[in-house]
């Protein structure tokens, strides 16, 4: 039998972006926050640091990296930014059913399909024990939905549930992959590392904090 260690995913939704569009890179709140949160990883294992191709994710992943000792970022597509999931009506509650399919109502049959493999390919790259003895820490630099996903995965829940996990800029998600063990979610869009002005999803539907 093939020996297997435990793998620790790290994931972080990037920084405050000046924009959502694709250009845009992370105001100064945004470079504050991945500063913050690099200090925050500064103690921890990580090895290696994923991160989406897009500004945000990429600076924030830089900003991250140089609080860590020997992390060389590297971009990949499967932490980029896409709808892994878009759900028919009938698997959905009826309780907010009409809310979640407006909000993914702009979404082409090209993002949709290209999204369901991207999210395959994330959760064969990142998920699950590793091959070996050794533990490994990982960390992956991202945006909201693929945190969702990847945290509906790891519970199990139906394809639909990462709608309404609202990763919050910045804040660290940790998900553990034990050999033996259903995976398990340490830690959910924690900000402890961010002063209470930073805390924010970026969602229009979310009251930034006063």
């Amino acid at each position: 039998m093939t020996d297997r260690a435990t793998r620790y995913l790290y994931l972080a939704r990037h920084g405050e972006a000046a924009s959502e569009g694709d250009g845009s890179g992370l105001t100064a709140a945004g470079r504050r926050q991945a500063a913050l949160l690099g200090r925050r990883l500064a103690g921890r294992p990580v090895s290696v640091l994923h991160h989406g191709p897009l500004p945000r994710a990429a600076e924030t992943a830089r900003l991250v990296a140089e609080q860590l000792t020997g992390v060389r970022p590297q971009p990949c597509e499967e932490a980029g930014d896409f709808v892994p999931h878009v759900p028919e009506r009938d698997e959905l509650p009826d309780d907010g059913a009409e809310f979640l399919l407006n909000f993914l109502s702009s979404t082409t049959a090209q993002e949709r399909e290209q999204g369901a493999a991207l999210a395959r390919r994330a959760v064969e790259r990142f998920t699950g024990p590793v091959p070996g003895r050794e533990e490994r820490h990982e960390l992956v630099v991202t945006h909201a939905f693929l945190v969702g996903w990847l945290v509906r995965h790891a519970l199990d829940a139906p394809a639909w549930r990462w709608l309404g996990v609202n990763a919050a800029n910045a804040a660290l998600t940790v998900l553990r992959y034990a050999p033996g063990r259903p995976p398990a979610v340490l830690l959910l869009n924690d900000q402890g590392h961010l002063p209470q002005e930073l805390h924010w999803t970026g969602t229009p539907w979310t009251p930034r904090p006063g």
